[in-house]
């Protein structure tokens, strides 16, 4: 039942949201005043993104968000669940969009807000539509804004970490923009652990920037697994402390 009452309030939410997706679109998107669209998005996301993961019950602990430099940023985190999206939107600040799987642009009403987030939608079975989405990714993080990139390229669905694809921080070395790792650990278990709903205490780990600019050939080479060791090493820690 908490699972049907979830659903049901996923998509009456949707439908709230509605009027303001049209203020958005018909009055702030066209006045093309940045600063005024950002003012609007970041705590209407925000606002919806925690009552996503509120309405399962669970309870949410970051820890690092001082750690977050100035500026946009290009976050890259280990992805279990369904819920690592709203739960970057609502609990790790800055107005941020996401490196999100195609399929995601079939959801009603979801699809635009993603829209407005400046998300990026990438097919990854067709290699032209990617590469196309990576340059529009680097052009978005160049114009200053934030973007999450989920590396394992699929969720993992549990507590082990799936490898980091090798072209998967271009966006960062591409636009020179600094890289805050992030680290997830329990929202597999709000729905993919037993296929329901289901509350649980999620931690989130806010890690300190890459400075990406400064960094020599051979250290942009290496990017990949230095950032994959940084965002598995609080699951190792945790794994290590239950032993």
């Amino acid at each position: 039942m908490k699972t049907i009452g979830w659903f049901i309030g996923f998509w009456i939410f949707q439908l709230v949201t509605l009027p303001f997706l049209l203020y958005y679109n018909s009055i702030l998107k066209k006045s093309g005043d940045q600063e005024r669209k950002d003012a609007f998005l970041y705590p209407f996301t925000r606002i919806w993104a925690r009552l996503m993961v509120g309405m399962t019950g669970s309870t949410v602990e970051v820890e690092g968000t001082e750690r977050l430099p100035v500026g946009n940023v290009l976050f890259v985190s280990n992805h279990q669940s369904n819920f690592d999206i709203p739960l970057l939107l609502g609990y790790v600040p800055k107005l941020k969009g996401f490196v999100a799987k195609v399929e995601l642009k079939k959801l009603p009403v979801v699809n635009r807000w993603m829209e407005a987030l400046d998300c990026i939608f990438l097919d990854r079975q067709n290699l032209r539509q990617s590469l196309a989405a990576i340059q529009l990714g680097i052009g978005k993080l160049k114009a200053g804004r934030s973007l999450v990139v989920f590396p394992e390229g699929t969720r993992s669905k549990g507590p082990e970490m799936g490898t980091f694809k090798k072209g998967s921080l271009k966006l960062a070395v591409k636009s020179g923009v600094p890289v805050v790792p992030v680290t997830i650990d329990g929202t597999y278990r709000l729905l993919e652990e037993k296929g329901r709903i289901q509350k649980a205490h999620v931690r989130v780990t806010i890690h300190p920037p890459l400075l990406v600019g400064g960094m020599t050939a051979e250290e942009k080479e290496s990017l990949v697994e230095r950032v994959f060791d940084i965002v598995k090493g609080p699951l190792d820690n945790k794994n290590d402390k239950q032993e």
